[in-house]
């Protein structure tokens, strides 16, 4: 089990409309991630394959689920997955996407180098 601190630090969105085939690997590659505090808002948006199945198949507490009755476009569904996140960082992970283990860990590790920082910051 991996220890959560009760605010994540990155809210992944995985915005899903029938990505049965692919769901599981993607899920499997946020589970597997070297960094562990972080949250999956996963947003269904009105599959009508086994998706919602095979998400509830994991067991995480990071894992979050949330759905629609009606497909919107994808620009206004991934706004409604953002709504429910809570972390101070954003990944977007697509269903028929899989990650390498350390991707968060990276991540964060370059966003921390202060060079990094100053070049976001136009300084």
């Amino acid at each position: 089990l991996h220890k959560v601190i009760k605010t994540p630090k990155i809210s992944i969105l995985m915005n899903c409309y029938n990505g049965e085939n692919y769901l599981k690997n993607a899920i499997h590659s946020a589970l597997s991630q070297s960094y562990v505090n972080w949250e999956l808002i996963f947003f269904n948006n009105a599959s009508t394959d086994s998706s919602k199945e095979i998400f509830f198949s994991f067991q995480d507490e990071r894992l979050k689920y949330f759905e629609r009755s009606t497909t919107i476009d994808i620009a206004f569904a991934r706004n409604e997955a953002l709504l429910n996140a809570e972390g101070d960082w954003i990944a977007i992970l697509d269903v028929d996407d899989v990650w390498d283990p350390n991707k968060l860990e990276f991540q964060l590790k370059a966003l921390s180098d202060d060079d990094l920082k100053d070049a976001m910051l136009g300084k």
